[in-house]
């Protein structure tokens, strides 16, 4: 996984009032979970802006207080109006200990069902993985070479090294779906 450098500072103010003040300054409230303690913090949003914005998944080596404490993005909260960021979960992540992160797909391969006339439509964006930080790739690479024409790739029939997929087994992640000019080529022959 890519790395991110982010620096935080301990929250003296809790509450409604204080979040929202801090808010209308331009900087978000932070709650970091996991270690021994919860830590109150808060970021600068220019800061995060390539951390929220991105499809890709980071290790946050959150800076506070001058100690690096690696983490992921467990939660973000939205504005329902104007879409600014109100509220950030972290997890503090450790060597020994699996935590649960939604993974991007990516599909590779021409499937021999697209040059029979098919489309190849993607069910699922990420899957959820089980595994130590370390292990946890920035993407899921899946071959759609050998899918034929109405079939499909579920969860169960996937695996990689060092993960546990945390989706239902009958899931579908990709399939081939005949098209209404395949169907009409069909009924002609």
């Amino acid at each position: 996984m890519k790395r991110f450098q982010l620096k935080a500072e301990v929250r003296q103010d809790l509450g409604k009032k204080a979040s929202k003040e801090y808010r209308q300054k331009g900087i978000v409230p932070v709650v970091l979970y996991g270690g021994s303690e919860n830590h109150n913090l808060f970021v600068h949003e220019a800061d995060i802006r390539n951390l929220i914005y991105t499809p890709d998944i980071f290790v946050v080596d959150l800076e506070v207080e001058g100690k690096v404490i690696p983490c992921v993005m467990r939660e973000v909260q939205f504005h329902p109006v104007t879409d600014h960021v109100l509220h950030i979960d972290f997890l503090e992540v450790r060597e020994d200990k699996p935590i649960v992160m939604a993974v991007p797909v990516v599909l590779e391969g021409h499937a021999a069902g697209v040059r029979a006339g098919g489309k190849l439509v993607r069910e699922l964006r990420k899957l959820k993985v089980k595994a130590t930080y370390n292990n946890i790739p920035e993407k899921l690479h899946i071959d759609v070479s050998n899918l034929e024409l109405g079939k499909t790739i579920q969860v169960g029939e996937l695996s990689f090294d060092n993960l546990e997929l945390m989706n239902a087994k009958n899931a579908v992640v990709c399939a081939v779906r005949l098209t209404r000019a395949a169907r009409g080529a069909q009924a002609a022959q």
